[in-house]
């Protein structure tokens, strides 16, 4: 008789590998918006809110970063975030 595996089968889900890109994306654009000394917060709700990428420094490529993403990818991410109790 084979071996039976107590291990449970794992569980692909591709939405975590896109959430995980979103939220590297954000800090990359953060760091980005950082280093030439603007307020993330600021200039990614301009960003979300406009929907212009004017908002974002083409600094570190963070501009071509962030309009890979769709913004209610964006906002989806950062509520889960919250919600999640990680940003409270």
């Amino acid at each position: 008789m084979g071996e039976q595996s107590n291990e449970a089968t794992m569980r692909f889900s591709p939405k975590e590998i896109e959430m995980t890109e979103v939220r590297l994306i954000l800090r990359q654009v953060c760091n980005a918006l950082k280093d030439k000394g603007y307020d993330p917060l600021d200039q990614v709700v301009g960003y979300l809110l406009s929907g212009d990428p004017a908002y974002i420094t083409n600094h570190g490529n963070a501009r071509v970063l962030i309009r890979r993403l769709d913004r209610d990818q964006i906002l989806e991410e950062l509520v889960r975030f919250y919600l999640d109790g990680e940003g409270v």
